[in-house]
């Protein structure tokens, strides 16, 4: 088969690879049907993380089954089926307390920007699409195997509700789907933080009623602004640096909830200023198998539409040009065809 290879921060290649076998009984087999590059796929193109051997890269997928395992059966072949960048088994305690990607048998994604993906965990990791979705489905559903998901898990972390205002720190794809999130939650005011006018544009058109573009303590005297000088209720951070996390916690009222999903990089809370600020904060990699039946079925019936997130197509065979335009902000999310 082909898939992408990253060699050095920068440097992504498509190459010739070998075909993914069932190593487990709890193993599945995918033919992808469509995969894309994700934001946190730039840390290492970027070198902020080490590359230290040429590896496949990847972890958003969905797909039609190819084979399972003797231990699979709650999918078959032929079905199409969309999965959780952190595979579970879904049975764990952990999994059972609705936090799938802490999973005591958890396996990361890592090889999905390929024709075909062996999914481990594929019992409790892999759910059927109500029969096969239109392809016009397909960047949703592929949505919902992450940034969707994760996007979700940033209003649940942050605990919007009915009525509430809402602040989203980022407009990359996770950001404009807590958007998403946030509106059917029930948010009454969402505030999406952006400098970009296409993502502040989405951002509208998914359910942002206030755009902020400034930053740092200037974005936090805005937010301050808008909300009559106490802060938001809910705070989703989305991007994962330090400026980013000090901007959420200092944008959340007194009491309110601050939920972040950005990979952190650099980022170092204060104790004492924590403390004293009586504001929640939950975050980590989002368990988004709990939300993957319910998110399915909003995109199977036209409620949320995420893969507008998707604003560049390219072949598979020239995902090195998808990072290249993530990385220089010419597309929000690169969605890759076989």
């Amino acid at each position: 088969m082909r898939g992408a290879v990253i060699h050095a921060p920068g440097d992504v290649r498509f190459e010739t690879l070998d075909d993914p076998k069932i190593l487990h009984p709890t193993d599945a087999i995918i033919r992808t049907a469509v995969t894309c590059v994700c934001g946190s796929d730039l840390w290492p193109w970027r070198g902020v993380e080490p590359v230290d051997e040429p590896h496949p890269m990847g972890h958003e997928y969905v797909g039609f089954v190819e084979e399972v395992g003797s231990g699979v059966t709650a999918v078959a072949p032929g079905q199409f089926v969309v999965g959780s960048f952190a595979t579970s088994d879904n049975t764990c305690a952990n999994c059972e307390n609705g936090f799938q990607s802490s999973c005591l048998n958890r396996e990361f994604m890592s090889t999905c920007q390929a024709d075909y993906v062996r999914i481990p965990n594929a019992q409790g990791s892999l759910v059927a699409t109500d029969g096969v979705p239109g392809e016009d489905l397909w960047p949703s559903l592929l949505a919902v195997s992450d940034v969707m998901g994760t996007g979700w898990w940033a209003a649940d972390a942050a605990e919007v509700g009915p009525g509430s205002t809402a602040v989203v720190v980022g407009d990359g794809a996770v950001g404009l789907c807590g958007v998403i999130a946030a509106r059917a939650m029930g948010a009454e005011r969402i505030i999406a933080m952006s400098r970009h006018e296409p993502r502040q544009e989405l951002a509208r058109e998914f359910g942002a009623t206030d755009v902020v573009t400034e930053r740092g303590d200037e974005g936090v005297r805005r937010i301050k602004e808008l909300t009559g000088g106490i802060g938001a209720d809910s705070v989703l951070e989305c991007v994962g640096t330090d400026e980013s996390m000090r901007q959420a916690l200092h944008s959340a009222r007194p009491g309110g909830n601050v939920g972040f999903v950005g990979v952190p990089h650099g980022v170092a809370v204060d104790g004492q200023e924590l403390f004293f600020s009586h504001a929640g904060l939950r975050g980590g990699p989002a368990p988004v198998r709990r939300y993957l039946p319910d998110l399915i079925r909003l995109v199977q019936s036209g409620r949320i539409d995420p893969g507008r997130v998707f604003d560049l197509t390219l072949p598979l065979d020239q995902v090195a040009e998808g990072y290249k335009a993530m990385d220089e902000r010419r597309a929000i999310k690169t969605l890759l065809t076989p």
